[in-house]
């Protein structure tokens, strides 16, 4: 089973969040419906849109991966969006994620 590191932001690009699963659909089926909860930072920032993922084999990599995207200030992370993703395209409904790797 692939564990998943991943980006969303909010409709209108302003605002990041970085996370980790081992079910990206369900996942952001759960980001979207939070959008708007204050209680949570992506809720409150209505970060439901998937831009970027990776893949990985074991928890403790992604897990890894996670922590370590975190830390990076917002350029690197555009970088890394923009590697796979120069558009910014909305993937949540794309049936081939173009961006990541495992």
């Amino acid at each position: 089973m692939p564990y998943y590191v991943y980006i969303t932001t909010n409709p209108g690009k302003t605002t990041l969040y970085i996370g980790m699963t081992n079910e990206l659909s369900k996942r952001l089926n759960e980001h979207y419906e939070n959008r708007g909860d204050p209680e949570t930072f992506a809720g409150r920032y209505y970060c439901y849109k998937l831009i970027y993922y990776e893949a990985y084999k074991t928890f403790q990599k992604a897990i890894e991966r996670e922590k370590e995207l975190k830390k990076w200030r917002r350029e690197k992370k555009e970088t890394l969006i923009d590697s796979g993703n120069p558009n910014w395209e909305f993937l949540n409904y794309k049936d081939d994620f173009r961006v990541g790797r495992i």
